[in-house]
């Protein structure tokens, strides 16, 4: 955030996530993260996060917890703009190496529909991002 700016009122602030495997979620989530920009912002003994500006993502294992799955109540996605079609292309290429699976493969990069360019990804643990082009 710009020194003596305030955040705009309901932007968001920060997100939070439970993962089963820390080190697993740092190999997919962390690695799409760092590719978007984001950078390492706090690191602790059970967690990770990353920012973007005045937002942050956190990934957290919890031993309390039962196995997320973006098909079970709470989060389905988390969606992120991408600089262009070309970067969202080579996003979707790579993210296999890193324990994503392009989900729609049928329907990509159109699953959204005609006049969206985006790409669908899951990783190992159920949770799924969108990356999403411009329209141009």
């Amino acid at each position: 955030m710009t020194p003596g700016r305030e955040p705009t009122p309901g932007a968001l602030h920060h997100v939070e996530l439970w993962v089963p495997d820390l080190a697993r979620a740092e190999a997919s989530i962390g690695w799409l993260l760092r590719e978007l920009g984001w950078t390492e912002y706090q690191r602790w003994s059970a967690g990770v996060s990353w920012r973007l500006g005045p937002t942050y993502l956190v990934v957290e294992h919890s031993p309390a917890m039962d196995a997320h799955h973006r098909l079970h109540t709470g989060l389905n996605h988390l969606a992120f703009h991408v600089g262009g079609r070309r970067r969202l292309d080579e996003l979707a290429a790579r993210a296999p190496d890193h324990g994503w699976s392009l989900m729609f493969a049928d329907r990509h990069p159109h699953a959204g529909g005609a006049d969206h360019y985006a790409a669908y990804l899951e990783n190992t643990d159920g949770f799924e991002v969108e990356l999403v082009a411009p329209d141009r």
